[in-house]
């Protein structure tokens, strides 16, 4: 008799929390695959499980990233969408879902040379986009996201089999230490953190405003923190973090005046295709996780975003 396999990152069973050590590679094929990356840059992003390029788009593009954002942040007809998610308690908008496919001008940035040569070296294969969003820190009110691996939840909800896909997020506003800038923990992405609570059906419904289920205990979050630290990842519009699926991050809420934006983008390898969704519950929708015509991205020729 085949017995299924035992999962490697069981999370929200009724065990308690645990802490498990990775059981994949970070860097995916020797960092061979594309050559985008110094050989130093990979070693710190295998060390730490982030890194930030400074700077990596010109002014002109992070303009009209951002006019194009905002557009789409004022479209009523998005802004009714699913797609659309806005802040607890507001009407502001907090994050726009599956920007890749709303917009051509996303659509041309997620293929970009300088982003996706990024995910391609580290993940040792074709990629493709199992999530895009825009998010939007508004001044004075925009809220927190709590601490949390994003591998945890795209494991248990998504079913995603292995950790063999990265986040890059291009700053599209300065990140400074007062208006809620991204905040990861160095070296935790080596450790899967395994979470309690049992998780309901349609749960993303509430998750995209506030997670609740797959958030890590607080005994397991002070013990990563007392062995990597948190790093602020504050920087100018236009720079670009990279950063392990596995990694713990979060964000504190925004009381500056000072709006925060950013477009995220989920590079999954195209051989780490989502399997079904664990403990039955239903897939996603495709907007949070793709999983119809899956193909690999082609980088594009040019390197201009805009002219």
């Amino acid at each position: 008799m085949n017995l299924p396999a035992k999962d490697r990152y069981a999370s929200r069973t009724d065990r308690m929390s645990a802490i498990v050590a990775r059981h994949d590679p970070v860097i995916h094929g020797d960092g061979r695959y594309a050559d985008a990356l110094s050989g130093q840059q990979l070693r710190d992003y295998e060390r730490d499980g982030f890194l930030m390029l400074e700077n990596l788009l010109p002014e002109n593009e992070v303009a009209a990233i951002l006019a194009e954002i905002g557009r789409m942040s004022r479209d009523p007809a998005i802004i009714r969408r699913e797609e659309s998610i806005t802040e607890p308690g507001s009407d502001a908008v907090r994050s726009i879902f599956m920007v890749h496919t709303l917009s051509a001008m996303i659509s041309r940035l997620v293929r970009d040379p300088r982003l996706i040569n990024v995910a391609r070296q580290i993940l040792g294969s074709e990629v493709y986009v199992h999530q895009s969003r825009a998010n939007m820190k508004p001044g004075f009110k925009g809220k927190e996201f709590y601490w949390h691996s994003d591998f945890e939840t795209w494991h248990v909800e998504d079913g995603m089999p292995a950790m063999r896909a990265l986040s890059c997020t291009v700053l599209l506003s300065d990140n400074n230490a007062c208006n809620g800038p991204l905040m990861l923990v160095p070296g935790s992405h080596r450790h899967f953190v395994s979470c309690v609570g049992e998780t309901p059906q349609d749960h993303y419904k509430q998750s995209l405003k506030k997670q609740e289920y797959g958030v890590p205990d607080p005994v397991s979050l002070q013990l990563l923190v007392e062995q990597g630290g948190i790093r602020p990842m504050t920087g100018k519009a236009g720079s670009v973090i990279f950063f392990d699926c596995n990694t713990m991050h979060g964000s504190n809420s925004n009381i500056s005046p000072w709006p925060r934006a950013n477009v995220f983008t989920v590079y999954n390898s195209i051989d780490n295709a989502l399997a079904p969704p664990k403990y039955g519950l239903a897939p996603r929708p495709e907007h949070i996780a793709t999983r119809a015509g899956i193909k690999a991205l082609k980088p594009l020729d040019k390197l201009k975003l805009v002219e």
